[in-house]
């Protein structure tokens, strides 16, 4: 009786340390685009674009607020 609780708090606590280390969301469609640049990426969902660093891939997403 006594660990159920615990477990669920375990499995809450994993489930928000997973999720807090990327803001993707499933719109987010990054693809790396070598035709523009070495390290250039478009998200094909939106049509954001970034350029980034050799070997970094984008973590957020860029998409414009509905509210701009």
């Amino acid at each position: 009786m006594f660990l159920l609780p615990l477990g669920l708090i375990a499995v809450f606590l994993a489930l928000w340390l997973m999720r807090r280390n990327s803001s993707l969301t499933r719109g987010c469609l990054w693809r790396l685009d070598r035709t523009v640049a070495p390290n250039h990426w478009r998200c094909a969902a939106c049509g954001a674009e970034i350029d980034l660093p050799p070997g970094k891939a984008p973590r957020d997403c860029l998409k414009p607020s509905a509210e701009d």
